[in-house]
């Protein structure tokens, strides 16, 4: 099969185990799930939603953000690892989106990375997830699964990102993101992956490395 046919194979089975994937955060507007996106860098989705509901109660617009003086954004985050840096992205971010989009947050790749804060990855989960635009966001499950499994051999995350959006389907490119990441937390994981376990080590490299090295 050629790569285009294993990806669909990949995503057909991971989405039998998964058969409604979605993502961690909670939301229920574009602007929480960019806030709450930028939030998560570094941190769990869990720990993330356990500030946001405060925070967003507080903060309803880009406005009330970018008004707010920095100790205070600070405080409502402070359980955020690196709350000092993303109360700043937060509110230089919610200051652009006030004076140029009119508060609003913006539905193109190219407008979204022009914000403080906001890079390839936040921005393709905000299109996918707030907006229903096609978008693969790579983070560190998305780049462990996609190495493993030989769909890229690239480091850097653009690259692997256009390595999949190359053999994906578009209309499972957001998809794609959730499933890879439900699968590198429950099964292909940074440390003791669940090889054994994984419905889809006939596809993948890393295991059939491994199976190589185990006889010799």
């Amino acid at each position: 099969m050629n790569n285009k046919a294993v990806a669909k194979k990949i995503l057909d089975i991971l989405k039998e185990e998964f058969p409604n994937p979605s993502g961690g955060l909670v939301f229920t507007n574009p602007l929480e799930l960019l806030i709450a996106t930028i939030l998560s860098a570094q941190a769990t989705d869990k720990l993330v939603n356990t500030v946001t509901p405060g925070l967003f109660k507080r903060y309803k617009t880009a406005s009330s953000y970018a008004d707010a003086p920095i100790e205070e954004i600070e405080a409502a985050i402070s359980r955020v690892n690196f709350f000092h840096n993303k109360a700043r992205s937060i509110r230089n971010c919610c200051k652009m989106l006030a004076d140029e989009f009119g508060g609003k947050v913006p539905k193109t790749l190219d407008e979204l990375v022009r914000l403080p804060g906001v890079g390839r990855k936040t921005a393709n989960i905000v299109l996918g997830n707030a907006f229903g635009i096609a978008a693969l966001a790579v983070d560190t499950h998305v780049r462990r699964v996609a190495n493993r499994l030989g769909l890229s051999k690239a480091s850097d995350p653009d690259k692997i990102e256009a390595d999949l959006c190359a053999i994906i389907d578009k209309g499972r490119w957001t998809e794609t993101t959730h499933l890879f990441i439900l699968h590198g937390r429950t099964i292909c994981k940074a440390r003791g992956p669940l090889c054994e376990r994984c419905r889809i080590n006939m596809y993948c490299e890393y295991y059939k490395a491994g199976l190589k090295e185990t006889k010799g």
